[in-house]
């Protein structure tokens, strides 16, 4: 999240006998989904968050994938080959439909801060081809973010095609590429007998205890690894759900493990902890890497493939998440008619806007907080907390269904459900309190203020507006949404 991709979650009319008997027909390997399951999880983007723990971020990422990435993606594709339509129609078959639109509304509000994060981590990349100085600057990083977003918006707005294509590329150009580039410089700077930045024995394996602060670093990998129940759709296109869906899972998890781990082992060997910058730490391994081995020239070279990377899948997922919510909209009336009519290209382009406007205010936090790496880290908590909602109903829902619908068809059936979903379920509460908790990046701020921002941002994205749309919705809204988006 990773890259944190979020495809549209459209929920279709089928009945549930005619859901039941439809046969799945296998159009797809284990390997061939463990291949997309890593493309949609895996990012270097999260690296120099992990990379301030040096070897310790082994631990820090095997810790969430065994508790929470695997639950995730088992639970997920019991749902998916038994329920179609994403989290909204597990969510509201399990618990009810206002729970239902809780779930989509939160993957969807959680962009709401991805976006400026994402373009954060963008703005300092481009820094190392201008002027590696402005990568700290927060009126330089606040008027990219604004720049860069709304032309996003004006390019998905027009409902062009060909950006679908961007994200496969996204993962070669800006992930693999760089990422085996980045470690194989690595190793070889360190096989030339130069030490470590950060230490590597064995004492150092586990993140050094110094209170709750110590482990908050870890609630990040929650959302790096968000994504997982995107691909379980695909469960029904394997030729043997039960036995390639767990053999697919495993292998995308160790790729994604290999794709996050060694290249923030890579960052940690060249760039001090207490020098490294959580939006502009890529490339300042690239670059002191470059440096050492005098091949500067490829540092504009690095910036443009984690640019472009970062770009295509910005504005290929643009928008996934509002498209998912506009059609649960439409059907139910959750939103008023304004934010559910569509312009001539079918693009809903009134809730791009709104959330536009929302994203530019948010910006303005990077030019107002003098650390970048601050907001950042804020903007990256409030994230995580909105959109670990969706997980605690996923979860719920999955317990409460195999009560409920113990009889329904499924493709798959997830081993030990109950103990995945607990498992789970605890896994995403920590996740949740342990986010209340600043980090060392924070840097020196007050606590409550700390506490305040995340808590603030929780609790308003999270809870109080979609509370206000299911209060005051009206029934005319979903035959008056119908009549105008035919209009348009």
């Amino acid at each position: 999240m990773s890259s944190m991709d979020f495809p549209a979650e459209v929920p279709r009319q089928v009945t549930h006998a005619a859901e039941a008997r439809r046969p799945a027909v296998p159009t797809m390997t284990w390997v061939t989904l463990a291949l997309m399951t890593t493309a949609s999880v895996a990012s270097l983007r999260a690296a120099p968050t992990m990379a301030v723990y040096g070897l310790a971020c082994v631990f820090l990422y095997l810790v969430p994938a065994i508790v929470f990435l695997l639950p995730t993606a088992l639970v997920s594709a019991e749902l998916a080959s038994g329920w179609s339509g994403g989290v909204y129609r597990w969510v509201s078959e399990g618990l009810s439909k206002p729970l239902g639109f809780l779930a989509v509304w939160c993957q969807f509000a959680m962009t709401i801060f991805y976006y400026p994060s994402l373009l954060g981590f963008v703005a300092s990349t481009i820094a190392y081809i201008i002027d590696p100085a402005l990568a700290s600057s927060g009126p330089y990083t606040a008027i990219v973010i604004v720049v860069l977003y709304w032309t996003g918006v004006w390019v998905s707005s027009r409902g062009t095609k060909a950006l679908a294509g961007l994200a496969s590329w996204g993962l070669i150009i800006g992930t693999l590429i760089p990422g085996t580039l980045l470690v194989v410089l690595g190793m070889v700077f360190l096989g030339q007998g130069n030490p470590s930045a950060a230490p590597m024995t064995a004492s150092h394996l586990l993140p050094q205890w110094t209170g709750l602060a110590s482990l908050v670093l870890i609630v990040n990998n929650f959302l790096s690894y968000s994504g997982m129940e995107m691909n379980a759709v695909h469960v029904s296109s394997l030729k043997d759900p039960g036995k390639e869906y767990p053999k697919s899972m495993f292998l995308a998890t160790g790729l994604v493990l290999l794709i996050f781990i060694l290249p923030a082992l890579a960052i940690s060997w060249v760039v001090p902890a207490d020098q490294l910058s959580l939006t502009a730490g890529v490339m300042q391994a690239f670059d002191a890497f470059f440096s050492y081995f005098n091949i500067g020239w490829m540092t504009p070279i690095a910036a443009v493939m984690l640019i472009s990377a970062s770009l295509a899948g910005m504005l290929t997922w643009l928008a996934g998440p509002s498209k998912g919510l506009l059609e649960i909209s439409r059907q139910e009336g959750y939103l008023p008619p304004f934010l559910q009519k569509l312009n001539k290209y079918g693009i809903q382009q009134n809730i791009l806007v709104t959330q536009g406007v929302v994203t530019t205010v948010i910006a303005l936090g990077y030019a107002l907080i003098p650390n970048v790496s601050s907001v950042y880290w804020i903007f990256s908590v409030i994230t995580t907390q909105v959109y670990l909602i969706v997980y605690l109903l996923m979860f719920a829902a999955a317990m409460r269904l195999r009560k409920t619908q113990p009889d329904h068809p499924r493709g798959y059936r997830a081993p030990a459900l109950g103990v995945l979903c607990v498992v789970g379920l605890l896994a995403s509460l920590a996740a949740l309190c342990i986010g209340f908790v600043p980090s060392s990046q924070f840097g020196s701020g007050s606590v409550w203020a700390y506490i305040a921002i995340v808590g603030g941002g929780l609790i308003i994205l999270g809870f109080l507006i979609p509370w206000a749309f299911l209060k005051f919705r009206k029934p005319s809204w979903r035959t008056a949404a119908a009549e105008e988006g035919d209009a348009s």
